[in-house]
This record gives structure tokens, C-alpha cells and sequence, in this order.
């Protein structure tokens, strides 16, 4: 595991497009699935990294709570699957299913989507305007498996309500903080 920050992304940055399979369905997801959200989160996230391990019940209650709003939500994972097992798309489908993400789950083999995003670790989040426009790229909360502090969502909560009432979101962001993403070998971005 290496320790590792979210790039920041510039914020403004408009939302790479991508056509990604759903883990359990298999059915392609893009930007245009969210056409009618009024917001878009992009998450990268994966099974096996401790820090999505110890903020998947939230995740789950992201989905839930805005399952029928204005804010659309997609889970992205990268990693290669080879390497990481617990990565790959049928345990994906394992993870969702038990805990009962409300949000599509799609597997990014190439790892293009990735790379369009800057994402360097699980967990990284992206949320986009209506005009899918970056608005926030930081950290959930500052909660970490280590620091016992709780898991509460309150950063990234804060800038999904903010959005969805049009009001302005502080540039103040921290970084998300994670595992790296699994590149695979050879296939490593020039960001890292």
C-alpha cells in the first residue's frame, strides 16, 4: 500500500466522458445516464484498499440518501484486476450487493477513465456541476482508518448540498487520501 493524495484537479475542469460496464449488469454507463442530475459525483473507488474498507458504509449511505435527488453517483474501479483479484468485476459485484450501493459500479479496464480524471487513489472524488463543471475534488471527511476520528461524509456532504442549492462551494479543499491506484504494469500515468 502506498499513501497516497488525490491530484487536485483544477476546479472548472469539464467531466471526461466515459463508457464503462456496470459490474453486475454489464450494461455501458456514461455521462449521458446522468443528463437529467443536476450534479454528478464520480468516485474511484475498489474492494481491497483499507481506507475505502473503512468508509464503504458511508459510501453505501451516500447512495441511499441521494438515490432519488438531483445528484447522480457512479463508483469507478481502476485497479488491475490480475494483480488485485479483489478488484475485479465479479467481487466488485460482490461488494456492492452486500452493501446495497444504490449507484452503478463499473470497472475501468483500460484504465483510461483514470487517467481522464487524474484519479491516484481509492478512495478520489470528483463532483460536477450542472454544466459538469468541477466543483469539489477532496476528501469525504477527515476521518482515517488510523486516527479514530468518525466517519461522518461532512466534507464531501457539504459540498453535494452546497451544489444542489446553487450556492458556492470554498476553494479550501483537502485532498483525498488513499492506496494508490493499481496501475497496471507499464500503464502508469505521468501524474503520479
Amino acid at each position: 500500500m502506498v499513501l497516497t493524495a488525490s491530484t487536485m484537479l483544477s476546479l472548472g475542469t469539464k467531466a471526461p466522458d466515459f463508457h464503462l460496464p456496470e459490474v453486475g449488469t454489464g450494461e455501458t454507463i456514461s455521462l449521458a445516464n446522468f443528463a437529467n442530475k443536476k450534479a454528478l459525483l464520480v468516485m474511484f473507488i475498489c474492494r481491497h484498499c483499507p481506507f475505502v474498507k473503512h468508509i464503504q458504509t458511508e459510501l453505501a449511505q451516500l447512495g441511499k440518501d441521494y438515490f432519488n435527488t438531483d445528484l447522480g453517483i457512479i463508483g469507478i474501479s481502476a485497479n488491475d484486476a490480475q494483480n488485485y483479484p479483489n478488484d475485479a468485476p465479479e467481487s466488485l459485484q460482490e461488494m456492492s450487493t452486500e452493501l446495497g450501493f444504490k449507484f452503478p459500479l463499473c470497472y475501468d479496464e483500460t484504465q483510461a477513465t483514470a487517467k481522464a480524471y487524474t484519479a491516484a487513489c481509492t478512495p478520489d472524488f470528483f463532483l460536477f456541476d450542472q454544466e459538469r463543471k468541477l466543483v469539489y475534488r477532496g476528501q469525504l471527511d477527515d476521518s482515517r482508518p488510523s486516527n479514530n476520528k468518525p466517519v461522518t461524509g461532512a466534507d464531501l456532504r457539504a459540498a453535494i448540498e452546497a451544489v444542489l442549492a446553487d450556492q458556492p462551494i470554498t476553494n479550501e479543499q483537502q485532498p483525498s487520501i488513499g492506496c494508490n491506484i493499481k496501475w497496471k504494469p507499464g500503464n502508469e500515468p505521468n501524474y503520479q
